[in-house]
């Protein structure tokens, strides 16, 4: 059998190239457009509860959340600041699989955590659902968002040892400017 030559290679990913310049660019899908709520800046007031995730106390936060070009990703800039906890940034990702038809958000922050939370949307109810090791202990975590006006939400975070009995770690509201 004789080997390929240099000219042979070229001529297949000239031929590959084009078959791919072809193909039409994808499109976000419509659950995306879902995801347009939080585009803008949000500032964010709560009331964190002592317990596992620390001392509690009044908590703030501003975002920033924007597309990234293309519509498959909101871009989550954030910073907040704790009167017991202190302050930090964080960046975080939101968007649609549409083969597991859920959403995501993955963030990482400046205290080293990362996190990866499923969301379902029902009318005006968001829940992101995920999970945070504490030590030996694997923790849930439970985000809900109750949509109030185009402007504003309330939110909760509760977490479990278990997934049937859950604490309430947090709750405030957020408003957009």
């Amino acid at each position: 059998m004789k080997p390929f030559s240099a000219r042979t290679l070229l001529i297949a990913l000239a031929l590959s190239v084009s078959a791919l310049a072809q193909m039409p660019m994808p499109k976000p899908s419509a659950e995306l457009k879902k995801l347009d709520y939080f585009v803008g800046n949000w500032t964010m007031d709560a009331d964190a509860k002592p317990g596992l995730m620390g001392p509690g106390g009044k908590m703030s936060l501003k975002e920033k959340n924007e597309w990234m070009d293309g519509g498959f990703f909101v871009i989550v800039h954030s910073r907040f600041s704790s009167e017991k906890m202190g302050s930090g940034t964080g960046i975080s990702l939101m968007g649609y699989n549409p083969e597991d038809k859920t959403y995501f958000y993955d963030e990482y922050n400046s205290m080293g955590e990362a996190a990866r939370s499923t969301g379902t949307n029902e009318g005006d109810t968001w829940t992101w659902m995920g999970e945070q090791k504490m030590g030996p202990q694997v923790m849930k975590g439970r985000f809900i968002m109750k949509i109030l006006s185009p402007t504003a939400y309330n939110f909760k975070y509760e977490i479990s040892t278990d997934g049937a009995t859950w604490n309430l770690v947090m709750e405030g509201k957020a408003t957009k400017s």
